[in-house]
C-alpha cells in the first residue's frame, strides 16, 4: 500500500498543478452609456428580452462573454450602461465583423432608434460613449 501511494501522491499533485497552470485567455473589458428614449424603452427591453439568436451568435463568434446591458434612471432621464468581456486579439476587425453581419445590421435598425446617444457621441456619429474603467475587483 506505501509503494503505491509513493506513485499515487506524485501523479496527484502532477495532475492538481497542471490544471492550475492551464492559460486563462486575456480579457479586455468594455463598458459604454446611452441615452434611453422614454416613449421607447418598453420596446427596447421587449427586444433584449428575447434577443435574436443569429445576434448572439455573431457575439460569441467575435468572442464577446459576459455582455450585459443595464438601464437606470438619473435625474428623470433613462441611460443604459453597456459591459462586456473580449477575449479576442483584435477588437477593431472583430467589430468590423459584427458591424457587417446583415443580422446585426437588422438588429441595430430595431435598437438605435430607442437611443439617445449623449452630445460626445452623437458629435462623432456614435450611439454609446465609451467609459473608462477605475476600478476592478478580479
Amino acid at each position: 500500500m506505501k509503494n503505491k501511494l509513493n506513485y499515487a501522491l506524485p501523479l496527484l499533485a502532477l495532475v492538481v498543478l497542471s490544471g492550475c497552470a492551464t492559460p486563462q485567455p486575456h480579457v479586455t473589458r468594455y463598458a459604454w452609456v446611452t441615452g434611453l428614449k422614454p416613449e421607447k424603452a418598453a420596446r427596447y427591453e421587449e427586444l433584449h428580452a428575447y434577443p435574436w439568436q443569429s445576434v448572439k451568435r455573431t457575439l460569441k463568434e467575435i468572442h464577446i462573454q459576459n455582455f450585459s446591458i443595464n438601464k437606470c434612471e438619473i435625474d428623470g432621464k433613462l441611460y443604459l450602461f453597456a459591459y462586456l468581456e473580449y477575449t479576442g486579439t483584435n477588437f477593431e476587425a472583430d467589430m468590423k465583423q459584427m458591424a457587417a453581419d446583415p443580422a446585426t445590421q437588422a438588429w441595430w435598425k430595431e435598437t438605435d432608434p430607442c437611443q439617445s446617444p449623449l452630445p460626445a457621441a452623437a458629435a462623432k456619429s456614435k450611439i454609446w460613449s465609451d467609459m473608462k474603467e477605475v476600478f476592478h475587483l478580479q
